[in-house]
C-alpha cells in the first residue's frame, strides 16, 4: 500500500508546473493596440485616401500642431474603433476613398487586410469589420491640412 501512495505522490509532483510554458498565464491586448494594427492595415489598401471624417482629420491636424495639444486619437488610430474581448474583437472603420475606385472593392480589400493583420498579430478572432465611407477625395481637392493660425 505504501508503494501505491508513493507512486501517486510522484504523479502529482510531475504534474505540478507542467504543460506548455506558453499557456501559463493570460495575455490581454488593449483596444488601442488593435486599433493601431487595423489603422495601418486599412491605410495599406489602394483606394483608401484617409481615415476618419473630414472634421476629425481637421481637428487632429490642428491638435498635432499645437504644443502639448495631444489628447485625441493619433493619426494611426483616427477613424478606427475596436472592442476587444478575451478571444474576439470587432472593429468600426471610417474611411475616405479616392474618386473613381469601386467602394465595394475597396471595402472588401480593407476587411481582408485588417482581418489578416489583426488575427495574425493578436491571435484574436475578428468577428466583424464595419466600414463607413465618410467622403470621397476628388482629384482636384486640396488636402485638408489646415494652415496653422498660431505663430
Amino acid at each position: 500500500m505504501a508503494d501505491s501512495t508513493h507512486s501517486d505522490q510522484q504523479t502529482s509532483v510531475t504534474k505540478r508546473g507542467g504543460g506548455d510554458p506558453a499557456t501559463r498565464g493570460r495575455t490581454t491586448i488593449a483596444d488601442g493596440v488593435v486599433e493601431k494594427i487595423a489603422g495601418l492595415a486599412a491605410r495599406d489598401v489602394v483606394g483608401v485616401h484617409a481615415m476618419g471624417s473630414g472634421l476629425s482629420r481637421t481637428l487632429g491636424a490642428v491638435r498635432d500642431r499645437v504644443p502639448g495639444g495631444g489628447g485625441g486619437k493619433s493619426g494611426v488610430t483616427r477613424g478606427v474603433k475596436a472592442e476587444v474581448g478575451e478571444v474576439q474583437t470587432a472593429l468600426d472603420l471610417e474611411i475616405v476613398v479616392d474618386y473613381g475606385v469601386s467602394i465595394a472593392d475597396v471595402a472588401g480589400a480593407v476587411r481582408e487586410n485588417v482581418i489578416a493583420a489583426v488575427e495574425r498579430m493578436t491571435g484574436l478572432e475578428v468577428v466583424e469589420v464595419n466600414i463607413a465611407v465618410s467622403d470621397v477625395k476628388l482629384p482636384d481637392d486640396e488636402d485638408e491640412e489646415p494652415e496653422s493660425r498660431l505663430q
